[in-house]
């Protein structure tokens, strides 16, 4: 929760979620890991990640072509990258050695630093913004997307790609957000993630330890 007075200025956050890690290339015998949804095919990943089908095949030896369903994993050749074409396609655990984040839109962030932070949520109660009301610090209407940070561990205006957190409420996997809002008790490694609904749903949220990429 945060409770602090902001002044009022203007700003823009942009908010995308849907995107992908790229990961730095490691041994051509290691593997990452691929969570299958509806519609995936041996054909289609290889097109969205660049290698052969029988490669793919190979690497799954034991999976029927026939019988990819949503949740079966994957093994994916390492050091492979996601082509922004490919939407939906996202690797897990492979953000370890990540040099960037690319948007749908094709548009590449890369990462400066990696964070481990312990985060919370809060809401747009009036509660839990006083008499600034549901604004951030910059006086734009709070949405998915905006992070209330300690300024003096994140400037504000920074663009965060989010990952590790489990909510309803937020984009599956990992989001794009924007240090835009600040908070009386946000101090050091600590952040304050916007959600949509009451105060009683955000509680639920708990304390969480999300990754924090500082991107540039």
């Amino acid at each position: 929760m945060k409770t602090m007075l902001r002044p009022m200025f203007k700003s823009t956050a942009a908010v995308l979620a849907g995107l992908a890690i790229l990961s730095s290339p490691v041994s051509a015998s290691a593997a990452t890991t691929y969570v299958a949804k509806d519609g995936d095919t041996f054909w289609k990943l290889a097109q969205a990640f660049h290698v052969p089908v029988d490669k793919l095949m190979d690497l799954n030896e034991g999976v029927e072509p026939t019988n990819i369903y949503a949740g079966l994993k994957l093994s994916i050749p390492a050091g492979t990258t996601i082509q922004a074409s490919a939407a939906g396609v996202r690797l897990i655990d492979a953000d370890a050695g990540a040099k960037k984040v690319i948007e749908p839109s094709g548009k590449s962030h890369q990462v400066k630093r990696t964070l481990q932070i312990k985060a919370s949520a809060y809401t747009s109660a009036a509660s839990e913004n006083g008499k600034w009301g549901a604004v951030d610090y910059f006086g734009n209407p709070l949405r998915v997307g905006t992070v209330a940070v300690d300024p003096n561990r994140i400037p504000l205006g920074t663009k965060l790609y989010i990952t590790g957190y489990s909510y309803d409420g937020l984009p599956i996997g990992g989001m794009i957000a924007t240090a835009t809002d600040t908070g009386g008790s946000i101090k050091g490694d600590r952040i304050d993630i916007f959600v949509p609904g009451t105060t009683a749903e955000a509680r639920s949220f708990g304390f969480q330890w999300v990754k924090v990429h500082v991107l540039g």
